[in-house]
């Protein structure tokens, strides 16, 4: 008999904490049947991922409750009763909180099912701090779930200490990817548009087109960096216009490329020379660590599990994000020198190769899942 599963998401936009959710999905396959609700309503494009055939469901507002309104004692009734009919909650950041709240409120009345809740981050209202009320209703909320996931060393610290959570009622999964992908040359027309002309060193990234990315301070950086090349940022996303007004601004248009997104980042990474991250708040992120299984040296703003990342050699291109100057001196030095890059990019693919393969998250993430429930091998 398979596992209903049901995930209450902030949004299934295709982000990083998605994207894994939806590896997961699929390497579980037959085994379990998902429910996903999204807080924010229309944001499913994380769904064109999932493998087809696959038992996943989105109902809509007339079957499901909305993760998003005001709190309130007979939302969470309704939130609650809904999950009666699965055998395993997962949540997922802040905008699913008030599904952890419904958990805490009736899971001994109701005999609700185990309830694994994941953080990967912040959102662009909590970069400079946590907002209080938020940290006292997470210290509230997460009373009833069997374990709180982080993938970062820095957000387990955040769990424990700021949010009241036990250690052992803390596990830390890193981020991995299909490394054996990874492994090859990148597909020659995998970024439409992309023309690589003789000497051009291809700065590029992967991300997100929102605010809490900074991509106006990556072309800044790249601007001032004092060397030509490319700049390619593959994603999609509301800050598309500032991008392309901070290229003008700067005298790069010409420069840069914006393809939109690309699902599958092993077949079009390897046409970078560099790997770029210019975000205000990471953790642990996974395109970080794609870039590094495809042998890429990076130059990043030190925020997050970043710096522990790379390889060592690398460290000293992480460079705090209100150094702008320090980060376009950084980009400056790898583009100039192709040793430099090779070197680092070498040892990064070593350190992503020993650490951060995908099979071991999956079985991490297994175990888990099957510990909560009680039924050893459930998704196997």
């Amino acid at each position: 008999m398979s596992v209903r599963v049901l995930h209450l998401h902030s949004t299934f936009s295709l982000g990083g904490k998605e994207a894994r959710a939806v590896r997961l999905m699929n390497a579980f396959g037959a085994s379990a049947e998902h429910v996903v609700l999204s807080a924010v309503p229309g944001a499913l494009g994380a769904r064109d991922a999932i493998d087809r055939g696959m038992a996943v469901r989105f109902p809509g507002s007339d079957e499901a409750p909305s993760l998003a309104g005001r709190p309130g004692l007979a939302r969470y009734r309704q939130l609650a009763r809904y999950m009666t009919g699965f055998d395993l909650v997962l949540s997922y950041n802040w905008g699913s909180m008030d599904g952890v709240m419904a958990h805490r409120l009736h899971a001994r009345g109701m005999g609700l099912p185990p309830l694994v809740h994941h953080e990967d981050g912040f959102n662009a209202d909590e970069l400079a701090r946590q907002k209080r009320s938020r940290i006292l209703f997470r210290r509230l909320a997460l009373g009833s779930a069997y374990r709180t996931v982080v993938p970062s060393a820095r957000l387990e610290r955040i769990a424990r200490i700021d949010w009241g959570r036990p250690a052992a009622r803390i596990r830390r999964i890193p981020n991995g990817v299909p490394l054996e992908r990874y492994a090859g040359q990148p597909e020659p027309d995998a970024i439409p548009g992309f023309r690589r002309a003789s000497g051009d060193v291809v700065v590029g990234t992967m991300a997100g087109l929102r605010a809490v990315k900074n991509l106006p301070r990556l072309v800044r950086m790249f601007a001032r960096s004092g060397q030509g090349g490319r700049l390619v940022i593959v994603g999609e996303g509301p800050e598309r216009d500032a991008v392309l007004a901070a290229a003008r601004a700067e005298g790069v248009a010409d420069r840069l490329l914006l393809p939109g997104f690309l699902p599958d980042a092993a077949r079009y990474v390897g046409h970078f020379d560099i790997f770029a991250l210019s975000s205000d708040s990471e953790q642990f992120p996974i395109s970080l660590v794609e870039a590094m299984a495809a042998g890429l040296p990076v130059v990043a703003t030190e925020v997050g599990d970043v710096a522990s990342m790379v390889a060592p050699g690398n460290r000293r291109y992480i460079v705090p994000p209100e150094d702008e100057p320090g980060l376009a001196e950084a980009l400056g030095r790898l583009v100039a020198s192709r040793d430099l890059r090779h070197r680092l990019g070498s040892a990064n693919r070593q350190i992503a190769w020993g650490r951060y393969g995908e099979a071991a998250m999956i079985g991490a993430y297994r175990t888990l899942y099957e510990e909560a429930m009680g039924r050893p091998g459930a998704l196997s």
